[in-house]
Formats: C-alpha cells, structure tokens, sequence
C-alpha cells in the first residue's frame, strides 16, 4: 500500500491524460477528414494542441503538428492520385520549389514577423470566398488553360510563392494552393485537390525539418496524432472522390469561411 500519496490525486491526474489525449485523437481525425477535403485541418488541430498542451514552447506545438499532418496529407494525396491522372513532370518540379522556399519561409519568420501578412489576410479570403461563390462552375470542368511547357513553369512558380507563405505563415495553404489551380490553371477540384495535397506534403516536409532539427517536435505525441489523421484522411478522401466536385466546392467554402472567422480574430481581436 501506498502511504503518504494522495491516490485520488494520481486517479484524477490519470483521467484527465485519457481526456487530453482522446480530444487530440479526436482533433487530429476530425483535422485529416477536413484537410483531405479540402485542406484546413490545421484549424483544428493547432487550436487542440494550444489548448491541451498550454505551457508547451509554441514552436513545438506547430512542429508536433506537422509531423501529425504530414502523414494524413501523403495518404489523402495517394488516395486522389488513384482517381485522377496527374502530370509528374508538373508536379514533381512545383513539389521541389515548395520544399525549397518553405524552407526559407520558415527561416525567414524567425528574424522577420508577419505582421502586415496577418492583417491582409482575412480580406485576401473574403475575396477568395466571393468569387467562387459567385462563381457556380467554378472547378467543375477540368480544362487546362496552358501547354504542358508553359504550366511547367507556372506550377513552379505556384510552389514556390506558397512554399513560401507555408513556411513564413501558413493559414490556409491549401486552400490557396487549390484556388489557384482552379482559377489559373484551369483544374476541377478534384485535381486541384490532388495536386495541393502533394505540394503541401512537400511544405510540411520542409517545415518538419526544420523543426525536428531544431528540437522542437514531440515526436510520440505526433506519431499518434497521425495515425487518428491517417484514418481521417482515408475517410475524407473517399467522401470526396466519391461525391465529385460539387461536394468539393461545398466543403471548400465552408472552410475559407472558418478561415476568415479565425483569421479575422487573430489579426484583430487578439
């Protein structure tokens, strides 16, 4: 027998592990559901880390969350890649410059603050948001507006200019990426969704480098969460391969919605 401890001290320590860990469980599938979709999982899977974990360094949380992530996107991505047909020529290239200048995004944040970036972005999204609800064809056709040379080049530039903003910010990365290749290049949302899927595994590649050799991931805690995202993202996926585009765009503008909500707050009300 134990003297000297309180045993309804350890029951209660115990209970509320189980409860932090089954609500980042449940965070973290219900953030691969979304983020498979069309991309977003981070808003909620960040807020569950920040509120579970308070006292963790900020930098650990955002690299416990990429490892978490990273897993779920590259299944979701192998999921879209099963349905649709993608030019690698294309992808490979864009996914590169992402890994390089997500990089550098990254870098660049910790001697730069996103000051100015944060406060535009919620007007960026409103503006993302209007058009493609005024939009109602917007990503139903798959029509490719460039040659294969030409969107060689833009896809690497794309990579680049996200890969960028993923590292330097980050909010809403995919759903930028999938924009861009719907309004620019032409893509319906399915293939738009493949390709942002696969640009973003680069991103949060580059990112989970940088943190990870920086010390700054729990990397136990992230394995778990990744294997709750993996199942979300299975799920999701299959949601939307099999309910098409329209589905797709649904889902879509609800979460550039709750984008501009969580944006809005940060960069204002905070």
């Amino acid at each position: 027998m134990l003297t000297g401890f309180p045993l309804h001290g350890v029951c209660s320590l115990n209970k509320k592990i189980m409860m932090d860990i089954l609500v980042l469980a449940l965070a973290a599938f219900c953030a691969g559901f979304v983020d498979a979709v069309v991309g977003g999982g981070g808003l909620i899977q960040v807020p569950a880390l920040f509120s579970v974990l308070p006292g963790a360094v900020p930098a650990t949380l955002l690299g416990t969350n990429k490892l978490a992530s990273i897993w779920g996107t590259a299944v979701a991505a192998r999921n879209y890649l099963k349905a649709v047909r993608l030019r690698w020529s294309m992808v490979l290239p864009a996914a590169a410059m992402a890994f390089l200048f997500a990089f550098a995004g990254a870098f660049t944040v910790t001697h730069i603050p996103p000051t100015y970036l944060r406060k535009a972005l919620p007007f960026i999204l409103v503006a993302v948001a209007l058009y493609t609800f005024k939009k109602k064809d917007f990503g139903a056709q798959h029509k490719p507006l460039f040659s294969a040379a030409h969107e060689n080049l833009w896809a690497m530039a794309a990579g680049a200019g996200i890969g960028f903003y993923d590292g330097f910010f980050g909010p809403g990365t995919g759903s930028f990426l999938m924009f861009l290749f719907i309004r620019w290049f032409g893509y319906d949302f399915l293939r738009a969704s493949a390709v942002a899927k696969l640009l973003n595994v680069a991103c949060n590649g580059a990112a989970l480098l940088w943190f990870g050799v920086s010390g700054h991931v729990i990397w136990q805690l992230g394995l778990a969460m990744a294997a709750c995202g993996v199942a979300g993202s299975m799920a999701g996926s299959h949601l939307a391969i099999k309910h098409g585009s329209s589905f797709v765009r649904k889902m879509f503008l609800l979460v550039v919605l709750a984008l501009i909500c969580k944006t809005s707050y940060d960069a204002f009300l905070r």
